[in-house]
């Protein structure tokens, strides 16, 4: 993965509000939710939660699909599985780590 890529990503979760979106998406896995389900789990204006979804989606952190009326938005596990393997490809000096890169998600 690029460095741009990974800056990227990383811009877009610095801010709180996109931080407890991914988060919420992670959380829900492949089902995914709905504009109106975040908004109300999270307690975000609609415009303010649209606003933030674009940023991740610019960011390759989530997806989006229509299914019927609905948007459904997922997190982009490989996506997060890249940046977070990017962080720790060169950790602990080249020695054993504890946690492996195929241990950080084994469930997405």
């Amino acid at each position: 993965m690029e460095d741009k890529y990974v800056i990227k990503a990383l811009a877009a979760l610095a801010q709180p509000n996109r931080l407890q979106i991914f988060r919420l998406l992670v959380v829900k896995g492949a089902e995914g939710l709905t504009p109106a389900l975040i908004a109300e789990e999270l307690g975000m204006p609609a415009n303010t939660l649209s606003f933030h979804l674009k940023e991740l989606m610019h960011a390759d952190l989530i997806s989006q699909e229509r299914s019927g009326r609905n948007l459904i938005y997922r997190a982009q596990y490989d996506r997060m599985n890249a940046v977070l393997s990017f962080l720790t490809q060169n950790c602990c000096q080249g020695e054993p780590c504890e946690v492996s890169p195929e241990d950080i998600c084994k469930t997405c």
